[in-house]
């Protein structure tokens, strides 16, 4: 028999630890790896998994994340009768109202996401960065039994007390889920991939929302309550591959520098497993004679100009890198500018900003990693120094900027009215 499986990825997420980046999308809609949005991870995942029944819940700022996915035509998604890609976001009712937690965010569209009677649900977190094949953790799930499985991954020990620990037995069932503990049961990390069985999340789902103590969480709640329970079997599915909860700043940038190594850590050039993601189209990209580029990746449209300097960092579609200028680990996002001689130095510039000439941003501190980062729509004047871990926020223009210097924890924002803007 075909059991049937419906994905749901779990893309409302604030992502507040990212700084500007999140200012005015959800942190699933961040760009990664100068083409791609994080969210197309657990998308192309499943996609290539061979799931075309997908929905995504998402609350906040959800603008960017449905410009970007559409219909689903770079994903095969835009069907209708055979599966496709669904957006739910928060609505008021009389018995609904604003996601509180994960579970709640399910429990509130649980009716949509029932329908057809799929066998099992897969949950993702749509703001993490892997590559998964479903099916093996769909075939382990059905091979065992389960109830409920989570996709685990091993990690350091002294690291062991950051992350959600499952303990398991020999046959990998699992009889402790704690998260953060001060003494780890073992180094099996919780990933945020989840497969339930659905008339037992159906049951899980509305106890937590009957429970007024509860944060309504899937870490938090769902899962440790079902682990405890003696009528609910719980299995630890091992991954073994790379994966990167892309949550705060310095995670981002290592993520996007882990693209950079010889070979790679993770490997965006595997043709059997293709990420995919809406493009626009752009002319081949463009460098000029006596510009250098060492161990980076280079998006269409981009004009790299005489004398200009690159080295380990990501350059998104339709950047302009001014002669003279000098980027080393760093991010720079579509359509920026960067003016001539300016250094842009372990830092991330998001989308359409304007750096003016022999601006400094950020600097190469050893193992010390504090980034500077500036938001999108902004302008540098010339001359400007931002300091390591400095920040400049959204929209800020030329006349914001009454000092020349941005020290380090220092964060500047526009001073016009938002409809000034």
């Amino acid at each position: 028999m075909t059991l049937k499986t419906r994905a749901v990825i779990l893309a409302g997420g604030e992502g507040t630890r990212l700084g500007v980046l999140t200012s005015k999308r959800a942190k699933p809609a961040v760009p990664y790896a100068g083409k791609y949005r994080i969210i197309d991870f657990p998308l192309s995942n499943c996609v290539n998994s061979n799931l075309a029944d997908v929905f995504i819940i998402a609350q906040y700022r959800p603008h960017s994340l449905i410009e970007h996915i559409g219909a689903g035509g770079p994903w095969d998604l835009n069907r209708d009768f055979t599966g496709g890609v669904r957006f739910y976001t928060p609505y008021r009712s009389q018995v609904a109202d604003w996601f509180i937690g994960t579970a709640d965010a399910v429990q509130q569209n649980f009716g949509f996401i029932k329908r057809g009677d799929p066998d099992m649900i897969l949950l993702l977190s749509g703001d993490h960065v892997y590559s998964m094949d479903y099916r093996r953790m769909i075939d382990f799930h059905v091979a065992k039994k389960a109830d409920i499985t989570m996709a685990t991954i091993p990690v350091p020990w002294d690291e062991a007390s950051r992350y959600g620990i499952l303990g398991m037995d020999e046959d990998n069932l699992v009889n402790a889920f704690v998260e953060k503990p001060s003494q780890p049961p073992s180094n099996q990390a919780n990933m945020g991939v989840y497969l339930f069985n659905r008339q037992i999340l159906n049951q899980l789902l509305w106890e937590d929302h009957l429970e007024k103590d509860s944060s309504h969480d899937f870490g938090k709640d769902i899962l440790p309550k079902a682990v405890a329970s003696p009528d609910i079997k719980v299995y630890a599915y091992p991954y073994e591959g790379y994966w990167v909860d892309v949550g705060t700043i310095n995670s981002y940038w290592q993520a996007h520098m882990d693209l950079l190594t010889h070979p790679p850590v993770y490997n965006l050039f595997d043709r059997s497993w293709i990420i995919h993601t809406r493009t626009e189209e752009r002319p081949p990209l463009s460098i000029h004679a006596g510009a250098k580029v060492d161990d980076s990746l280079i998006c269409d449209g981009c004009i790299i100009e005489t004398g200009a300097v690159i080295r380990s960092s990501i350059i998104s579609p339709g950047v302009t890198i001014r002669s003279g200028a000098v980027i080393e680990e760093s991010i720079i996002l579509t359509d920026t500018i960067i003016g001539n001689g300016s250094r842009i130095l372990r830092s991330i510039v998001d989308k359409r900003v304007r750096v003016g000439a022999n601006v400094t941003i950020g600097a190469i501190t050893g193992s010390d990693i504090n980034i500077a980062m500036v938001g999108r729509n902004s302008s540098i004047p010339d001359n400007i120094v931002i300091q390591p871990g400095g920040m400049i926020g959204t929209d800020v223009i030329e006349n914001d900027f009454v000092v020349d210097q941005i020290n380090t924890g220092e964060y500047l924002q526009t001073r016009r009215l938002p409809n000034e803007i």
